[in-house]
Formats: C-alpha cells, structure tokens, sequence
C-alpha cells in the first residue's frame, strides 16, 4: 500500500513515500519574447494585478509542500534581471539555478533537467505563463506519478471539434469525448524524463510538449483532471482574462 506523509506540519519541502524521503524539482520555462503581445517587454514580466505573470506562477510552487527545488530557465539575456528582479526582489528562496534557455521550449527544459542530479526522485515542467495552477494540483501531479511514472494535467474538450480540409470546408466532426486539453504541470520519474528527452534528442526529434517525447519511449501518461483557469498567458486577451480569474482565486500570500 502507498503511503504518502507531506511535511506541511514543518513547513519544509519534500514529502516521504514508504519511508524514503522524497526528492522533487520542478523545471519552469520562461523563455517566451512577447511576439504576440505586441510588446517589447517579455509576457513572462508583463504584471497581472501589480505583479509579474512569473511571480505569481514561481509563488505556487514555493508554496507547494512537495517541490524541494526550482530551476527556472530564461532567455540568455534575462538571468540577471530574473536573478535580482524576480528571484530576488520577491524572495523565492526555492529558485536553485536560474538558466539560459534554447532556441526551442524543449530546448530550454532539456538545459534545466542537465542541472537535475540524480538525487532527484520526480521532476514537475511547468509553463512560466501558467500563473493560475494551484498548489494542490502540483502536489496532487506528485503524489500521482509514484504510481503511473508519468502524468500530465488537463481537462476535457467543452467545444464541438470539426476536422477542416485546406480548402477550408469541414471533412468530419470528431467525437470530442475521448479529447482533453493538455496542460502543465507535466510531471515524470527522473529517469524516465531524461530518457525521453536524451532520445529525442538523439533522433533530432521536436514535440509539442514533454508528455509526447516520454510516449514516444513507450511510457505509458496518466491524465488527470485540472482547471480551466489553468490558462497559459500569450496574447493581451489572456491578460485581460487573467485578470478577471485573480479576482477570485487567491494567491499564496493572501493565505494565513
């Protein structure tokens, strides 16, 4: 039987798991430009409710029980500012390394899992611009993968879902009941993490997100249920939608 004891009573990180301790580091790619903005300014820095869209997603994870440490992976010319303005300025003591990212968001995550070392136990990849995740569902992602190895967040597909041709004229309606949204936080064992991205990498191989390249090795994912506010932050109207979603979602500070 799995037995699982989060050290919240000590407000320390890490959880134990049939006696063993527990070593979990979430990697969180933050390597976006704000093309889609429209702005000069990266959308990882761009402030909802006063405060950066980054913040406010590194603050879960602080909060989070289980994660011990975080490695956030930015653009080569940002881990200064990210260092003293975001790391710093906000106090994230859990931010271990602040990297330079790659030319792809699978490049940025295969530089963060070079600096995870074999101490780890499980490792959570989370979008930067993913501000809305609770601590509870990363805890939950952690929690769920000492059972399946791999494990990733989403929800189902609300809307009808229409296969269209190139010329523009719907081909067929696709049954939407077997059809989830995917999100982050996706979370895997170490080792079947690395393997994945060490063979695609090998066969020079770009996927849409990390749960593919571990499919890809013959690991079964598990997916379990999220939020819809679980929204990733790309375009003004996000922003705009963000904020009316922290109106009614707390942040970890407002928490006593």
């Amino acid at each position: 039987m799995m037995v699982f004891k989060a050290r919240d009573a000590l407000r320390t990180p890490g959880f134990f798991f049939e006696g063993s301790l527990m070593k979990v580091v979430a990697i969180i790619p933050a390597g976006g430009l704000g093309k889609r903005m429209g702005s000069d300014l990266s959308k990882q820095y761009l402030l909802l409710d006063g405060v950066p869209i980054l913040v406010h997603t590194l603050r879960k994870f602080e909060e989070a029980s289980t994660i011990d440490d975080v490695i956030l992976v930015v653009p080569k010319d940002h881990i200064e500012y990210s260092k003293k303005m975001i790391v710093e300025e906000y106090g994230l003591s859990k931010v271990r390394y602040v990297l330079a990212g790659g030319r792809e968001r699978q490049d940025s995550v295969k530089n963060g899992l070079d600096a995870v070392g074999n101490d780890c136990d499980i490792v959570v990849i989370h979008d930067g611009v993913r501000p809305f995740i609770s601590e509870d569902l990363i805890n939950i992602s952690v929690h769920k993968v000492l059972e399946d190895g791999a494990v990733v967040v989403g929800v189902p597909v609300s809307d009808t879902v229409k296969s269209v041709g190139s010329d523009g004229l719907i081909e067929k309606t696709i049954d939407r009941r077997t059809l989830w949204l995917t999100q982050t936080p996706q979370t895997f064992r170490r080792e079947v993490v690395k393997t994945a991205y060490q063979k695609a990498c090998e066969d020079n191989f770009y996927g849409t997100d990390d749960a593919l390249l571990v499919e890809r090795i013959g690991i079964k994912v598990r997916m379990i249920t999220g939020s819809y506010d679980n929204i990733k932050i790309t375009t003004p109207e996000d922003v705009a939608v963000g904020e009316e979603i922290i109106k009614r979602v707390p942040s970890p500070e407002s928490k006593v």
